[in-house]
């Protein structure tokens, strides 16, 4: 069943509050959208380990929960955005579903958006950056899947954060629209292609990889974290915490920050 991101974060807000000192700075969603976008505002607005929880929104919201607000981004180039205060940030690229009416009012980022986007949250503080990245199922080259995939990923870095913690989440192909029969079948021979990747490639449920990201935070050590999206669809089939401890271990950090 979808998930409402507005009624995601009223479950939320539906625990018990824990006390001020295990309360760990304020969290700043950007990307609060689609499956996974509502997954991770549930998963991580639910622990409660944030003193605050910010979304990005485009319009205003109603919220009015308690520990939740909404972040207006002003109509302009990200780099005019006014500050504001956070210690985590995360940025997940799911596109809206048009169905969800709210979901039309919260700020959707563009991959193109990523360095200005980093760059912003840095200057307002974060310490902390997750990106959830998700590519087509089989078609992310073997030597970008545990480094860092493309210029704008090592501006991210450059931009000095304590922690940025990547993951590279398989989906699968959006359904295109053809415009001639020849196309579709042009399409369709291609096709044969998925059932040659393997499953350790195979698309991930939004509920995990959302919890994967929530084990990240937890625990990855300073420096900079790619997940492949086979160790998405492996932490996802068994002990998460043992995959995840081996992934952020010293020894498998991807790159040292810039």
């Amino acid at each position: 069943m979808s998930l409402d991101p507005l009624h995601a974060l009223q479950a939320a807000n539906r625990a018990v509050l824990p006390v001020a000192s295990d309360a760990f700075g304020t969290l700043l969603v950007a990307g609060a959208t689609g499956a996974l976008g509502a997954e991770l505002l549930r998963r991580l607005a639910g622990s409660h380990r944030h003193a605050h929880t910010r979304v990005l929104a485009r319009e205003p919201i109603r919220d009015g929960l308690r520990g939740v607000e909404t972040y207006l981004s002003p109509a302009q180039p990200i780099a005019q955005w006014p500050l504001t205060s956070a210690h985590t940030a995360i940025v997940a690229f799911d596109p809206p579903r048009l169905y969800h009416d709210r979901e039309r009012a919260l700020w959707v980022p563009e991959p193109s958006d990523l360095p200005a986007l980093a760059r912003w949250l840095r200057a307002s503080g974060v310490q902390t950056l997750a990106i959830v990245q998700p590519h087509d199922q089989g078609r992310l080259p073997e030597a970008l899947k545990r480094g860092l995939a493309s210029l704008d990923e090592q501006a991210v870095v450059a931009c000095g954060f304590e922690r940025v913690i990547l993951l590279r989440s398989a989906r699968k192909p959006a359904n295109a629209k053809f415009a001639n029969p020849l196309e579709r079948l042009a399409a369709w021979m291609l096709s044969v292609v998925r059932f040659m990747v393997p499953s350790s490639e195979q698309p991930v449920r939004a509920s995990k990889v959302a919890e994967l990201v929530d084990v990240a935070l937890r625990i990855a050590p300073p420096g900079v974290h790619v997940a492949a999206p086979e160790m998405v669809w492996q932490a996802a089939q068994g002990d998460m915490l043992a995959v995840a401890e081996r992934w952020l271990s010293p020894a498998a950090s991807a790159a040292p920050l810039a």
